[in-house]
């Protein structure tokens, strides 16, 4: 038998073995398409939904409405108010973020240096996660008025008169700032603590024999090359909250005064549903949308450089 009568013999014989591995994964693909039909309308039913709100002038309330293009886009550019929220929110994320990732991971190598009391500091640090932000939203702006609240107090009684903490220009976005940072405090702390733990006692060992026996050595080269995969998660993730930053301005502020606290998504909700103007608040909601998925692409990019996973 000649190589190409082997060649054509191997091939029928193949071709039975071909036809039903490729009949089962017809049937596999049948049997999970209802699933995947409803998980891919789920997702992105939606997002088709707006973009076409977003090429009309429909009103809540309204049973007609027209096509318009992108007019609805032009009105939003040209609007300074959207260029103000869009500039608070990248101020709000500016702060929010290197605090909390701070701060977190501060508190979680304090909680592991101390052995006592680990429990109660981990509890303590993460109940405000577990809370209502609307309801604490309340319990803060006790604690900011002007006149009775405690932080004005505490500061009177060293000297410093009282701020009005969200009344004011100057320090309204700051304040929420401030209570972002204590919301997200937690959170990042427990996924800190997580990665401590995960740490290999061999490499501390290895840094003492080379000459990292410091604490701060141990930190530098040891500590924080093994936290980057965690550090890069708890960066993304509170961008990503920072830019959703909706409750405590609409219950303490509501964007003011004079826009000073106004943020894209309080901006979102107040066309939509004050004003009534959905096709407006629907391209809005498409901006937004473009900027979370352009954010969190970019600092998955910037910070996969720099994250060590062994």
């Amino acid at each position: 038998m000649t190589t190409l009568d082997r060649g054509c013999a191997r091939s029928i014989v193949a071709k039975p073995g071909f036809a039903r591995q490729s009949g089962e994964h017809g049937v596999g693909w049948l049997a999970v398409s209802p699933a995947l039909l409803l998980l891919i309308g789920l997702l992105f039913g939606p997002v088709a939904a707006v973009v076409l709100f977003s090429l009309t002038d429909w009103q809540l309330g309204s049973s007609t409405f027209n096509f318009i293009g992108i007019a609805n886009f032009r009105t939003l550019f040209a609007d300074p108010i959207f260029w103000k929220a869009l500039t608070n929110t990248l101020v709000y994320a500016a702060i929010v973020v290197p605090g909390t990732v701070l701060l977190g991971l501060m508190v979680a190598l304090l909680i592991e240096a101390s052995p006592g009391l680990r429990g109660f500091y981990r509890a303590a640090h993460f109940l405000p996660v577990m809370s209502t932000m609307s309801a604490m939203a309340i319990v803060w702006g006790s604690m900011l008025h002007p006149t009775i609240g405690l932080v004005n107090r505490a500061l009177g009684a060293i000297g410093i008169s009282g701020v009005n903490w969200l009344r004011d220009e100057r320090t309204a976005l700051l304040a929420l700032a401030l209570i972002g940072i204590w919301q997200g405090l937690g959170f990042a702390m427990v996924l800190f603590v997580s990665g401590l733990k995960a740490v290999p006692q061999q490499l501390y060992d290895a840094a003492a024999v080379d000459g990292a026996d410091g604490i701060l050595d141990r930190l530098r080269f040891v500590t924080l090359p093994m936290l980057g995969p965690i550090t890069m998660f708890v960066v993304i993730l509170t961008a990503k909250r920072s830019f959703e930053v909706f409750d405590s301005v609409r219950v303490l502020t509501q964007g003011g005064p004079n826009y000073a606290s106004d943020v894209l998504l309080h901006r979102l909700y107040t066309e939509s549903f004050d004003f009534l103007r959905m096709g407006y608040g629907a391209a809005l909601t498409v901006v937004y949308l473009a900027i979370i998925v352009l954010l969190t692409l970019t600092q998955a990019r910037l910070l996969e450089r720099r994250v060590h996973y062994s």
